[in-house]
């Protein structure tokens, strides 16, 4: 066997690693609306974070190859609180509110961003959050906001650029390659970009099995 062989066999044991974990039984825990309602889960936690509309529950139903499990909506802002959900006994997913919704009301939004925030930097079992980008539109202030707070507190993160076959392949090509630029000089940011369509089921088997490596 060459060392090309190799290599394909554990590509592919990795991506069957992932298919396994993600065919589990998924299942809604938790929903956090405030502070003193977050749940004391035990398992690894992954968490879903990024711009109202990016995407977020749309990538955790195509992860779990269900339709439903996460809501989704063309309406910004649907998601109002933090929902857990235990994949299989092995780990949690979270999805969290989407950030930079401009028309809810300041004190909603203040509301959230406090909620959001203190769970990230203060989480024992999160092991990883997905920052989740629009690729058609790149890296925002409000991302780069809450990456300087991931950065400060010392919480792994990853950039997963979303609804790729909606992008232009140059333009694709440029927002990967600024993004790049930008994560190696964030000292918690992963360094791989992934590149997903929850449509298209572009990246999907790939990310379930990056994800499955962080699971208990």
């Amino acid at each position: 066997m060459t060392d090309q062989d190799d290599i394909k066999k554990a590509e592919a044991a990795f991506i069957e690693e992932g298919r396994l974990l993600f065919a589990k039984e998924c299942e809604f825990v938790a929903g956090a609306a405030t502070l003193d309602m977050l749940p004391d889960l035990p398992l690894n936690e992954i968490a879903f974070a990024g711009r109202s509309n990016v995407g977020k529950s749309s990538l955790i139903n195509a992860l779990t190859n269900r339709n439903t499990l996460a809501r989704t909506s063309n309406t910004p802002g649907r998601t109002q609180q933090i929902n857990f959900f235990e994949l299989g006994g092995s780990m949690s997913l979270v999805d969290l509110p989407g950030h930079g919704y401009a028309k809810a009301s300041k004190t909603k939004i203040q509301a959230w961003t406090d909620l959001v925030n203190t769970y990230l930097k203060g989480r024992a079992k999160l092991r990883r959050v997905c920052l989740l980008i629009d690729s058609r539109h790149g890296l925002k202030d409000v991302d780069r906001e809450l990456m300087s707070m991931l950065d400060v507190a010392a919480v792994n993160y990853q950039i997963i650029l979303t609804k790729t076959d909606k992008s232009n392949p140059d333009e694709l090509k440029s927002v990967i390659e600024k993004t790049e630029n930008e994560l190696s000089k964030r000292p918690a940011a992963h360094p791989e970009v992934f590149l997903t369509s929850s449509m298209k089921g572009i990246g999907i088997e790939t990310l379930r099995a990056e994800l499955a490596s962080l699971a208990e």
